[in-house]
C-alpha cells in the first residue's frame, strides 16, 4: 500500500477541544447547531447552521459559507498548518478500551485500483454532495475510517511512540469519549512506516465510504485536469486514519419494524417458530450472545431466536451474517419488506444507543416488533471484502465515531 506523512492543519493544543467536532453525518443541523460553539469545526462541515433559519445544506450560499469558515479558522489560528510532512497517531478510548490508529495520507490510485476494499455500496448522490465539499475547499476536511491486517512492527512502533513522548491533544469529548493524538515528529521513524506499509497488501474502508469515494474521486478529477502531473501532487492522496484489525470494535445494528405484515403476535411467533428454535424470556432485555442468535421484543417480551440448522450458509461469507439470516427467514419470508435500502416500514438502530431504545420504540407504539442482532466481527467484514461481496445494508457500527477537526489534509 502507498501512503504518506503530510503536514497536517490543526488546532494548536489550547484549541483542540473547542475545535474537534463529531462527524457531519451523525448530526442533524438542528443538533449541530445546539452543540456548536464558537470554534467548532461543525461551522465548516455544516455550515447550514450558521443561517437563521437553518439553511438548505446543499445551496450555494452554504457551500460558500464553508470556504469562508475554512479560511476564517485559519487567519484567527484555530487551524495551523505543520512546517513539516509527518504521521500523527490517534488514540480513542470508549469504556476503559483504546485503539490507537495511523494518521496518513492514503492514495488515490490505490482506491481507484481496488487495493483499498470496500464492503457497503455507496450512492452517487451522496458521493456528489461530500465531492463538493473536497472542491471547494481543495482539502479533505475529515478523515476515513480504515483498517489492516495487524504488522507487529507497527503495533511496536506506535507503543513505544505513545510510551515515550507527552501527546499533542488529550481530552474527554462530551460524550464521554477520550481522544489523544500525538504527532510523530522523528524522520526515520516516518521513513520507516512508509516501508512498512508497502508489504501491507490491502487497506479496508471500515467507515465513510462516502468520504472515501469522495476524497478518491476528487483527486483524480485534479489528476485528468492537470496535463503536467506528475503523481507526486498533495491531491493523489486524502486524509485517512488507519487501525490495525486487532483493536477495532464493531457494535450491534439492530432492526425495528412499523407492523407485522397483518399477523397477530401469536401468528407471527408460530411462522417464527418454523425456522428458529423460540424461548420467551419475559420482560428482562435479552441480549444476543452467539452467531446466529437474536433477541426479539414483541408485545411487551423479550424472546431469544436462535436459526436453526440448515437455513443459513456458514461457507457463504454473506450467508454467515445475521443479517442476512434475519432478512431471508423473517423479513423476505413472514414480513415482505422488500428493499430494506427504500421500505418505510424498517428502521435501523445502531448498538450506541442500548437495546432499551427498540423497547422503548416497540412499547410508544409506534414499532410493533425489535430485533436485536449479534454484532459482526471485523474478521467476517474483511472476508467480505477480499471476496468482493458488499455487505447488506445498516450491517456494521463502529463506534467511537472519529472525531473530526484533529487533522486536515489541504490538497495543494
Amino acid at each position: 500500500m502507498k501512503i504518506k506523512p503530510f503536514a497536517g492543519v490543526r488546532p494548536p493544543k489550547e484549541f483542540a477541544a473547542d475545535v474537534a467536532s463529531r462527524p457531519y453525518d451523525v448530526l442533524n443541523s438542528a443538533e449541530a447547531q445546539a452543540e456548536a460553539g464558537e470554534k467548532s469545526l461543525l461551522h465548516i462541515i455544516k455550515p447550514e447552521i450558521d443561517f437563521n433559519p437553518i439553511a438548505d445544506e446543499h445551496s450555494p450560499a452554504v457551500y460558500d459559507k464553508a470556504v469562508e469558515n475554512f479560511k476564517l479558522w485559519q487567519e484567527r489560528g484555530w487551524l495551523v498548518q505543520d512546517d513539516k510532512e509527518m504521521y500523527y497517531i490517534y488514540a480513542q478510548t470508549m469504556d476503559g478500551r483504546t485503539q490507537y490508529g495511523l494518521v496518513a495520507a492514503a492514495s488515490v490510485e490505490d482506491y481507484m485500483t481496488g487495493k483499498i476494499k470496500k464492503h457497503e455500496l455507496t450512492r452517487k448522490d451522496k458521493e456528489e454532495d461530500r465531492m463538493i465539499h473536497v472542491r471547494i475547499q481543495n482539502a479533505n476536511i475529515e478523515p476515513v475510517f480504515f483498517a489492516y491486517p495487524d504488522v507487529d512492527e507497527m503495533n511496536k512502533i506506535v507503543s513505544d511512540y505513545v510510551a515515550s513522548h507527552a501527546p499533542e491533544y488529550d481530552f474527554v469529548a462530551p460524550d464521554g469519549f477520550g481522544h489523544t493524538f500525538w504527532k510523530i515528529d522523528d524522520d526515520a521513524i516516518n521513513a520507516r512506516i512508509t516501508e512498512i506499509f508497502r508489504d501491507i497488501p490491502a487497506l479496508y474502508v471500515a467507515d465513510g465510504h462516502h468520504r472515501t469515494a469522495a476524497a478518491a474521486l476528487v483527486g483524480e478529477e485534479k489528476r485528468n485536469a492537470n496535463p503536467n502531473h506528475t503523481g507526486n501532487e498533495e491531491y493523489n492522496y486524502f486524509l485517512a486514519v488507519i487501525f490495525p484489525e486487532s483493536q477495532l470494535h464493531v457494535i450491534d445494528y439492530n432492526r425495528v419494524v412499523r407492523d407485522l405484515n397483518g399477523l397477530t403476535p401469536d401468528e407471527f411467533l408460530d411462522k417464527l417458530r418454523e425456522s428458529f428454535d423460540v424461548t420467551e424470556i419475559g420482560p428482562d432485555i435479552y441480549k444476543p450472545n452467539k452467531l446466529h442468535n437474536f433477541g426479539m421484543y414483541l408485545n411487551g417480551k423479550w424472546y431469544s431466536l436462535t436459526a436453526k440448522p440448515g437455513t443459513y450458509n456458514d461457507n457463504d461469507p454473506i450467508g454467515v451474517l445475521d443479517v442476512t439470516v434475519l432478512s431471508n427467514l423473517v423479513f423476505d419470508k413472514i414480513l415482505n419488506l422488500g428493499d430494506l435500502r427504500t421500505s418505510k416500514r424498517i428502521d435501523f438502530v445502531g448498538g450506541i444507543r442500548g437495546l432499551g431504545e427498540l423497547q422503548k420504540r416497540v412499547d410508544s407504539g409506534e414499532m410493533a416488533v425489535a430485533f436485536a442482532l449479534y454484532p459482526v466481527t471485523m474478521r467476517q467484514i474483511i472476508d467480505i471484502a477480499d471476496t468482493g461481496n458488499i455487505m447488506p445494508p445498516k450491517t456494521t457500527w463502529f463506534e467511537p465515531k472519529l472525531r473530526s477537526g484533529l487533522v486536515i489534509h489541504k490538497l495543494s
